[in-house]
């Protein structure tokens, strides 16, 4: 039996939508399939990986977690978010230089993750950038990549302009 469809206000992006979502579809789904942004990635959809990562009110989660009625009046920012009129962020930037990347798919939940705690820390030393990307599974850098373009990112001052949209 179909259940009917709730109602939710979110910002995503710093745009505003209205959309009819049934109670049980996740905020990842609602994003990927309703809202065509397809930068936050699915992978183990049970919270471990991290590639669904997003912002939440300046904070992240596991959109794989989360339901799309629990964002309802929130602000969510995803990697598509970070760009500004077609340039890339500064910390996206960092991770294409530092090689912070492979093949991609952790890439939007790393970033996310950096923002996050360069926000909170900007300059942070490299056992806590360690930490905080720990809760993003990567298969393919070995993370020292990663790690470094974090730094190349606090090295210049790459504090996050993203929330306030």
């Amino acid at each position: 039996m179909k259940r009917p469809a709730s109602m939710i206000g979110l910002t995503v992006n710093g745009v505003r939508y209205e959309l009819a979502v049934e109670p049980r579809r996740l905020l990842v789904d609602c994003l990927r399939d309703d809202l065509g942004l397809t930068g936050t990635h699915i992978g183990c959809e049970h919270g471990v990986c991290g590639t669904c990562t997003v912002l939440v009110d300046g904070e992240t989660v596991r959109s794989c977690l989360m339901l799309a009625v629990q964002a309802d009046g929130a602000s969510v920012t995803t990697v598509e978010g970070l760009a500004s009129d077609g340039a890339l962020h500064p910390l996206q930037q960092a991770f294409r230089e530092a090689q912070g990347l492979q093949c991609g798919f952790c890439t939007p939940g790393m970033l996310l993750l950096a923002w996050e705690l360069l926000r909170d820390n900007p300059s942070p030393g490299e056992a806590e950038i360690r930490e905080a990307i720990s809760a993003n599974l990567c298969r393919c850098t070995g993370y020292q990549g990663i790690v470094e373009a974090v730094q190349l990112a606090a090295e210049r001052h790459a504090v996050p302009a993203v929330a306030a949209r």
